[in-house]
C-alpha cells in the first residue's frame, strides 16, 4: 500500500506542484487549504505524513500541529514544515512541536521527496 501525504499548504499553485511531484515520487496525496480542512483531513484519512504550510488562514500551521499532536491517530505522525518565512523563532517552535523536518521556500523538492522516502523508510509500515 502506497503511504499517503497530507498537502495542507493554502497557495494552490504550490499545492498543486507538490502535489504533482509526490504522485509522481509514488504517493498517495489528500490536500487542504487551510486549519479546519487540515484537522478534518489528517481525522479522517490518517496520513503517513503531513506536508504543513505555516501560514494558513484561520489559525496557523502550528495551531495545526497542535492539534494534531494531541489526536490520538496522529499524535506520532510526521510533520514536515514548509515556509516562506526566514525567521528563525519560527524553526524553534516548530521543534517544541515535534515537527520531524523543516524546509524554506523555495526548497528543493528532490531534496524535500528524499527527506520524505527516508522518513517513512524508517517508519512502520504505511498506516491505513
Amino acid at each position: 500500500m502506497k503511504h499517503k501525504i497530507l498537502v495542507v499548504e493554502d497557495d494552490k499553485n504550490i499545492s498543486l506542484a507538490l502535489t504533482t511531484r509526490l504522485r509522481a515520487a509514488g504517493f498517495d496525496v489528500v490536500n487542504a487549504f487551510d486549519t479546519v480542512a487540515a484537522v478534518s483531513a489528517a481525522r479522517t484519512e490518517k496520513p503517513s505524513l503531513v506536508l504543513l504550510d505555516l501560514m494558513l488562514p484561520a489559525g496557523g500551521g502550528l495551531k495545526v500541529a497542535e492539534r494534531l499532536r494531541g489526536m490520538a491517530a496522529t499524535s506520532t505522525t510526521p510533520i514536515f514544515i514548509i515556509t516562506a518565512s526566514k525567521d528563525p523563532e519560527y524553526r524553534d517552535k516548530a521543534l517544541v512541536h515535534g515537527i520531524t523536518g523543516y524546509f524554506e521556500k523555495p526548497y528543493d523538492a528532490a531534496e524535500l521527496i528524499q527527506a520524505i522516502h527516508l522518513e517513512l523508510g524508517a517508519s512502520a509500515a504505511p498506516r491505513q
